[in-house]
């Protein structure tokens, strides 16, 4: 799946979702007034072959969602030896109002996993701007037995986020990651972990912050 989806003031109201009153000392404001555009650069990984991801904004542009149609890791059973591990990167190109910036606060991921006994599974995502040694990496670990839904929150500290450039534009790369270990399950025994949900449509969302850029 390539490029050409625009992404309308996604991400400035996803952001703003989630994060507390505005405090002026904080140096974060509310989402720009002005028209933010999102373009997905590329969308590629063994997580999601061309035509089976899709990015969508919300009817009143709070969010930007990514869904999943074969997004799956697993062992055991039938499954390729290499099935084990799954990923997905999103390459986006976001275009915002001048003199603001913005940083990833937020992500909420949600899929199914079915782990035996001994098994486990992790989701990991990583976030990093384009030509920046700043990346972002947050583990969520799940072990077997288990059989239902699963979700899972990155949340970043605001001390910690890390801002997009001031004037300069630099494509923003979000790597997930599906991974599943048979460990001391049931030699043959199937365990499998979906960035989805039983009935096809999750929305993975986003959130973003905002503040403004010192002046020149």
């Amino acid at each position: 799946m390539t490029g050409g989806l625009l992404l309308s003031g996604a991400i400035a109201a996803l952001f703003a979702s989630a994060l507390p009153a505005h405090d002026p000392s904080s140096g974060i404001v509310d989402p720009p007034p002005d028209k933010i555009v999102i373009k997905v650069a590329t969308v590629n990984g063994s997580g999601c072959p061309q035509g089976t991801a899709a990015v969508a904004v919300s009817p009143d542009n709070t969010a930007f969602t990514v869904t999943y149609s074969d997004y799956l890791a697993q062992v055991g059973g039938n499954a390729d030896p290499t099935a084990f591990r799954k990923n997905c990167q999103l390459n986006l190109i976001v275009h915002v109002p001048q003199g603001f910036t913005y940083a990833i606060a937020s992500a909420d991921y949600r899929g199914f996993a079915a782990l035996q006994q001994g098994a486990s599974s992790t989701e990991k995502a990583s976030y990093y701007f384009q030509g920046s040694p700043n990346t972002a990496a947050i583990t969520h670990p799940f072990r077997g037995p288990y059989n239902d839904n699963w979700q899972a929150t990155d949340a970043t500290d605001w001390a910690q986020l890390v801002w997009a450039p001031c004037g300069v534009q630099r494509n923003f790369n979000i790597n997930t990651e599906l991974r599943v270990n048979a460990g001391t399950s049931t030699p043959g025994s199937s365990s499998f972990m979906t960035m989805d949900s039983t009935d096809g449509d999750i929305s993975t969302v986003y959130h973003l912050a905002w503040k403004e850029c010192p002046s020149s």
